[in-house]
């Protein structure tokens, strides 16, 4: 991949010039060009005049809101990365900018600093990705229609052509690696997004959604579920809760069985608003629907269509047990925190009730050979880290966002950050490696 001759521009659109100056104050140093617009249409009109790579708009706004004016970004200019500014009480707004903007991400104000310079470096990082995919895959299909004009006679000819198909072809593949796993790597910031409320509220919730896909995708595999299947039920399992991204803060940490019925009522919509959410998002469309019925019961009790039994879709069955797992042992679905042995217990007990029969006995055994498996890690702090490790588990921020995947491989400059990190948070982060079997 050809490295970026020109740096990338940014545009801000905020009809308060407090916050364009606080956002030029923060990207200046990184290097990009900076464009700001005080309304919707200004925007709009720099946008003919200039090249730009990516826009930050606010919601709230006169005449033009952020919405309106990132759909008409998109229909006009859309291969602009489109990002929006939100606070909680905008989630319907929020809503209809995914849906009509198709925005990359939004962002919650006040934003922590280092995370929006983060999504802004992934961001664009993403862009280039695509526009590189875009030229070899042209590449490749210039390449193709040369190889139907030789002549057959030519073989060494034809024999150069196949050679340089296949490595344009390998490029296209490699290319298509990275954007899986930018997209994989995008829907676990926005997990981490939701995370990163529940954290603030109550620390038993941080890392919930990824301790339940990391529990779902290892019982899919146990279950050989096809790849895709897999994938569904983890990103399922990252995103099930993102319906609950504007309910009230009590309503968060409460466990269900002790709130009301107008309480409930709320809590209970979660499922289908977190589908709507998602539905947009083509590669998310499996996902939402698991998301939408994971609050089904077996016995047909649940909501929110009293589904019962096989009519349930099996990820969802699949997604209820484990992530009611976790939800009993931080407390959120009955009255006290239980620990892992009794929320094992819980779901045995509710077997053929709450839970598939099949999924409860797999998920216990997959459990049981946990505790007599060894796990080949050792925890090292990021001064004593090394590139090329490998992490074992998730890296998560003191507030509750994810910071590296399990699975990450540490590079010089991930070390350089993680050291500047410690030191400037005051805060010990101790890392989790993959240990080489002997």
């Amino acid at each position: 991949m050809s490295e970026i001759s020109e740096p990338s521009t940014l545009l801000f659109v905020d009809d308060e010039p407090g916050i364009l100056s606080s956002l030029r104050r923060l990207f200046r140093p990184h290097g990009y060009r900076i464009l700001i617009a005080e309304s919707g249409q200004a925007g709009l009109d720099i946008l003919e005049k200039e090249v730009v790579d990516l826009v930050i708009s606010d919601m709230r706004m006169p005449e033009m809101d952020g919405a309106t004016f990132l759909k008409a970004v998109r229909g006009r200019w859309p291969g602009v990365m489109r990002i929006l500014l939100t606070g909680y009480a905008d989630i319907t707004s929020t809503v209809s900018a995914i849906n009509e903007g198709e925005i990359y991400r939004y962002i919650s104000k006040p934003w922590d600093d280092n995370e929006i310079i983060i999504v802004v470096r992934d961001a664009l990082v993403r862009q280039q990705l695509e526009r590189e995919n875009r030229r070899l895959t042209e590449l490749t299909l210039r390449q193709n229609d040369e190889l139907k004009t030789l002549n057959a006679s030519l073989e060494q000819k034809v024999a150069e052509r196949t050679a340089e198909l296949s490595q344009a072809l390998s490029f296209v593949e490699q290319s298509h690696g990275e954007l899986k796993k930018a997209f994989l790597i995008t829907v676990q910031v926005f997990a981490g997004l939701v995370e990163l409320r529940s954290g603030q509220i109550g620390s038993q919730l941080a890392g919930h959604g990824r301790r339940v896909a990391d529990n779902a995708r290892a019982l899919a595999q146990r279950l050989d579920l096809g790849e895709a299947d897999v994938q569904n039920v983890m990103f399922a399992a990252l995103l099930h809760d993102i319906g609950k991204i504007g309910l009230p803060d009590e309503l968060l940490t409460k466990p269900f069985t002790l709130l009301t019925q107008e309480h409930r009522v709320q809590v209970m919509k979660h499922p289908v608003i977190g589908q709507n959410i998602l539905m947009s998002i083509e590669r998310l469309r499996d996902a939402a629907l698991l998301v939408r019925h994971h609050h089904e019961c077996f016995d047909g009790t649940g909501f929110p269509e009293r589904l019962a039994g096989i009519a349930i879709p099996f990820g969802s069955r699949l997604l209820s047990v484990v992530n009611d797992y976790d939800a009993l042992q931080a407390g959120t679905l009955v009255q006290r925190s239980l620990k892992p042995d009794e929320a094992l217990a819980f779901l045995v007990s509710n077997r053929g009730k709450r839970y598939d029969p099949q999924l409860v006995d797999a998920f216990a055994e997959l459990l049981a050979e946990r505790c007599h498996s060894k796990v080949s890690e050792a925890p090292l702090r990021p001064l004593h880290l090394k590139s090329g490790m490998v992490l074992a588990r998730d890296l998560s921020h003191r507030d509750g966002y994810l910071l590296l995947a399990k699975g990450s491989v540490l590079t010089r400059e991930i070390i350089s950050q993680l050291v500047k990190l410690e030191s400037g948070d005051q805060q010990t982060y101790t890392l989790h490696i993959r240990q080489e079997e002997a």
